[in-house]
C-alpha cells in the first residue's frame, strides 16, 4: 500500500472517529431532542403525552449542577419535573436534595406564607399543617371530612392547621372563583370561613361556573356575622383574585402537582397519604416527639416566615 493511500484512509478513519465522537457527545443532559428519547424511555411515556426539556440552570440546591426541568402533559393536564445534570451533562440525579445540617424541609418552610390565611388550632403549636386544597376536588371534600373529624379532636394543642388555595383550573372551571369567594368571606368575617368551606364541599354536585355566585350568596343570608353588601362587593370586583393567584404560584414553587397537598412542618405529604388519617397521624405523631429536642420547625422555631410587625394585623381568630 502506497504512502498516500495509507495516509488517505488514515484521515478517512480519523474523520469517522471525530464525527462518531460529536454524536456520542450530542447525547447528554443538555440536548434537548436527545434527553426527550431518554425521559420517555425512562418514565414509560407513550406518544400522547407532550414532553417539553427546559434550558439548563445553576442548581440551588446542589452547587455545580445545573437543574433541567421536564414538563409533562396530556391535554389539560400537566405535570413539572426536577432533574440535575452534572456540569458536563453525563450524568443525571433524579430525587431530592438535603441539607444535613438542619431541618431537612427548611426550603419548603421558607416558602411556604401564613400570613393573612385561614387557620384552625392553637398558636405556637409544634406542628404546623399547610394544607392546599381545591374546592372542586373530591379529594379534598373528603380528605376536609377526615381532618374536621379527627384533627383537633386528637391534637387539641399540638398542631395548626392553615388553608391555602390551588384551584385546578384546567380541569375545574368554577374552582377559582370559588377560592376567590372564599378569601371574600374570609375578610368579610374568618370565622365563617370553615362554615363556608364545608358547605361549598357539600355542593359540589350542583354548582357551576354560571350559578355559583347566586349560591354564595344564597348561602351568605343564612350567616349571621356577613356582611352580604359587602361580600357581593368583593366578589364583583374579584378583590381577592391576586390572593388566590399568589397561593396558587406559591404550590406550583412547591412542586405542588394535585390536591389535596398537606406540608407538615415542612414535609410534603401527598393526597393518598392526606386522606388516610392513621397515616397522618403516624407523621404527626413523629413530628410532635422530633420538635421536643429538635426545635427547627412549628410556630416556636424561630424559622417562621410571617412579619410580625406592631402595625400589621395579628392572625385570624382560632377556629375550634
Amino acid at each position: 500500500m502506497s504512502r498516500s493511500t495509507v495516509l488517505s484512509v488514515a484521515a478517512a478513519l480519523a474523520m469517522a472517529f471525530g464525527l462518531s465522537g460529536q454524536n456520542a457527545a450530542k447525547k447528554n443532559a443538555f440536548d434537548k431532542t436527545w434527553m426527550e428519547t431518554y425521559v420517555r424511555h425512562l418514565w414509560v411515556l407513550e406518544p400522547d403525552y407532550k414532553v417539553e426539556i427546559s434550558d439548563p440552570k445553576p442548581s440551588a440546591d446542589l452547587p455545580g449542577f445545573k437543574e433541567i426541568t421536564v414538563t409533562v402533559s396530556q391535554g389539560a393536564a400537566s405535570q413539572e419535573l426536577k432533574l440535575l445534570a452534572t456540569s458536563d451533562g453525563s450524568k443525571i440525579v433524579e430525587g431530592s436534595v438535603y441539607g444535613a445540617g438542619g431541618n431537612p424541609y427548611k426550603p419548603n418552610l421558607d416558602k411556604l406564607k401564613t400570613q393573612f390565611t385561614p387557620s384552625m388550632g392553637t398558636p405556637g403549636a409544634p406542628v404546623v399543617i399547610v394544607e392546599f386544597s381545591d374546592m372542586e376536588c373530591p379529594h379534598c371534600k373528603e380528605e376536609a371530612k377526615t381532618l374536621s373529624e379527627n384533627l383537633l379532636k386528637t391534637y387539641p394543642k399540638e398542631v395548626r392547621l392553615y388553608f391555602k388555595d390551588f384551584p385546578l383550573t384546567n380541569i375545574h372551571p368554577w374552582a377559582r372563583a370559588a377560592a376567590m369567594d372564599g378569601r371574600c368571606v374570609f375578610h368579610n368575617n374568618p370565622d365563617s370561613f370553615w362554615p363556608y368551606l364545608d358547605w361549598i364541599f357539600s355542593q359540589q354536585d350542583g354548582v357551576t361556573p354560571e350559578n355559583l355566585r347566586a349560591k354564595v350568596m344564597e348561602w351568605a343570608k343564612g350567616q349571621k356575622d356577613i356582611d352580604s353588601l359587602q361580600l357581593g362587593r368583593c366578589i364583583d370586583e374579584k378583590a381577592t383574585e391576586k390572593e388566590v393567584d399568589d397561593s396558587a404560584a406559591e404550590a406550583l414553587a412547591l412542586q405542588v402537582d394535585g390536591t389535596p397537598t398537606l406540608f407538615v412542618n415542612g414535609r410534603k405529604v401527598p393526597a393518598s397519604a392526606a386522606e388516610d388519617w392513621p397515616t397522618m397521624k403516624r407523621l404527626i405523631d413523629n413530628e410532635i416527639k422530633y420538635q421536643e429536642t429538635a426545635k427547627d420547625a412549628g410556630e416556636n422555631c424561630g424559622c417562621d416566615t410571617k412579619l410580625d410587625l406592631p402595625g400589621l394585623p395579628k392572625s385570624s381568630p382560632i377556629h375550634k
